[in-house]
């Protein structure tokens, strides 16, 4: 029999046949794929990365709660009572000074601005007759006061009777209430003429009114009524944006307000847009506090960041001191619903650790990972374990 030697890595094999080297070699395969770790066949297994728990020292702030407002809001109202045809803007719409927005019912101010024309026309033709009638009156009172003069003048002489001179005396009397009272007539037609004047005045400034023009450049923000609805003045049509920035108004307790002054600049977390504190500063303090919340409104300018819109929640950082504060790579929290947790390595073994987080603070330039505030479960030192596919 003829025996053939087969050397494998450090072993040694011998077969009598081809099939048994065959088996052999698919057995040593085997082996290598699926090897125990430990052995030396086994693939050395990747040491999951870690990181040590380290105490910084943070600022300390304070937060209060506010709403992103533009900085100049105008109300759109109507100046007349009158129904609404049209409405030229939307949410949303940009809209130049000038521009017609709201266009009103006007039929009826049309029909009083006639009314007003016809009753100017009819106290100018009063007038006129008035004025004609103090002219006859005044003709009148120059003839009968030349008669009573020239009679009083004959009756003083004795040359005739005391009755002639009564009935020129009272023709005379008679003559100038007349005057006095076309007179009178006169300024009560010119004053109907000017009040008929008035009201057409009125109604044609009233149909100036029936469109609503921007005052400004602007943004609608809101609008709150449709065609077919009634407009009287006090009533809001549309709301304006007219300023191109925002502002937060937030409201902050009197034990802070100390520490907020015009022109400080404050850090301001818009939640809908991310966790990253945007920079405001700090426009107006209104010097007079709510007497319920014991609270004062401050008002933050922001920058223009895409995505801000009026009437966003916002908190306003307020820094109140420095504190210690534990934190560790943001990769190293496993969070399973609510819980968080991590895993502490000391020596070869591995504990899960629960822990409550608190802000993230974003890598540096010089820095690896996003970091993560621990409020509760670490005290700083431990060696903390990074999750697998989250090391950078």
């Amino acid at each position: 029999m003829n025996h053939t030697h087969l050397r494998i890595g450090p072993h040694r094999f011998c077969r009598t046949h081809r099939i048994h080297g065959s088996f052999l070699l698919l057995l040593l395969l085997w082996a290598a794929v699926f090897a125990v770790p430990g052995t030396p066949c086994a693939q050395a297994q990747e040491v999951p990365a870690t990181a040590v728990a380290r105490i910084a020292l943070l600022p300390e702030t304070r937060q209060a709660v506010g709403t992103v407002r533009p900085r100049t809001e105008t109300r759109i109202e109507a100046q007349i009572t009158a129904r609404i045809l049209e409405i030229r803007a939307q949410s949303g719409s940009r809209v130049n000074r000038g521009d017609v927005l709201v266009v009103l019912d006007t039929r009826e101010l049309e029909t009083l601005s006639g009314q007003a024309q016809q009753g100017i026309s009819s106290a100018a033709a009063a007038t006129r007759q008035a004025r004609q009638a103090l002219a006859a009156a005044e003709a009148e009172f120059v003839k009968a006061e030349a008669h009573y003069r020239r009679i009083r003048t004959l009756y003083e002489t004795g040359t005739v009777a005391r009755s002639e001179m009564d009935q020129a005396e009272a023709a005379y009397a008679q003559a100038e209430a007349e005057v006095r009272r076309a007179r009178d007539g006169v300024s009560g037609a010119q004053s109907a003429e000017s009040r008929a004047g008035k009201m057409r005045e009125q109604a044609q400034i009233a149909l100036e009114y029936g469109e609503i023009r921007a005052l400004d450049d602007g943004e609608v923000v809101r609008r709150e009524a449709e065609p077919g609805d009634l407009a009287f003045p006090g009533k809001t049509l549309l709301m304006l944006q007219t300023g191109g920035s925002l502002r937060l108004e937030a409201q902050v307790r009197e034990g802070l307000i100390g520490r907020v002054r015009p022109g400080t600049p404050l850090s301001v977390i818009i939640g809908s847009l991310s966790d990253a504190p945007l920079t405001g500063t700090v426009e107006e303090v209104v010097p007079a506090a709510d007497p319920l919340s014991r609270t004062f409104e401050v008002r933050v300018g922001l920058p223009a960041v895409p995505g801000l819109y009026p009437g966003m929640f916002g908190r306003l950082l307020i820094p109140v001191g420095e504190s210690e504060t534990v934190l560790i790579p943001a990769a190293a929290v496993s969070r399973v619903g609510q819980l968080e947790t991590v895993r502490v390595r000391e020596g070869e073994q591995e504990t899960p650790v629960y822990v409550k987080t608190g802000r993230t603070y974003p890598a540096g330039q010089s820095g690896t990972y996003d970091e993560v505030e621990i409020l509760s479960g670490l005290r700083g030192g431990e060696t903390v374990v990074l999750e697998a596919g989250h090391a950078r």
